[in-house]
């Protein structure tokens, strides 16, 4: 059976991954996009694409981390998929590094899109079972960096750092390979 053509899939198919995980769970997305039934849904219990974004400053030295309250970690910002989204997951990473940051952001001029892509388990909570989120993931530039701000509903702390110290942050492999990515992409401009 041929794989539907949507615009999910066919931002998914032309995208490279560049280790064996990214190209794991890059088969597994292109997987999940043709086999679920509303895939931006998070009230698909198994699994659902979400979007999330590297935010750097205009000069490409400095990136944005936030500390996820529920997962207790130093994340890029991002989230799950709204109506208003309309599936296109670009949408998605814009308008949650919009949130979670308080910047105007746009999309990085010279950065693949999507950027990276990453599958992981998101732990089960009193309201919803363990899951995946299918993490599409982008690079944006925040075009007013002064304007960041916390948000307490969307996470426990925000802050502009080199990214030497967003890297000593990145407690797993795929975070660091998406912020090597970004770095790279600001440096060769």
């Amino acid at each position: 059976m041929n794989a539907p053509s949507t615009p999910l899939h066919a931002l998914l198919t032309h995208h490279a991954p560049t280790d064996a995980k990214e190209r794991e769970d890059l088969a597994r997305m292109l997987a999940f996009a043709t086999e679920l039934a509303r895939p931006f849904s998070r009230k698909q219990e198994r699994a659902h694409f979400t979007g999330s974004a590297v935010v750097v400053d205009p000069t490409g030295e400095r990136v944005v981390m936030l500390h996820h309250g529920k997962l207790n970690r130093w994340l890029q910002p991002g989230g799950h998929s709204e109506e208003g989204d309309a599936g296109d997951m670009e949408a998605t990473a814009l308008r949650e590094a919009r949130e979670e940051t308080g910047c105007r952001v746009r999309p990085h001029a010279h950065a693949p899109r999507p950027l990276d892509v990453d599958v992981h388990t998101i732990p089960a909570r009193k309201d919803e079972p363990e899951h995946l989120h299918l993490d599409v993931r982008f690079l944006v530039v925040a075009e007013n960096p002064e304007a960041l701000v916390h948000d307490p509903a969307e996470s426990s702390g925000v802050q502009w750092l080199t990214w030497d110290e967003a890297l000593a942050r990145a407690d797993e492999a795929p975070l660091r390979r998406l912020l090597e990515k970004a770095r790279s992409a600001v440096k060769s401009q």
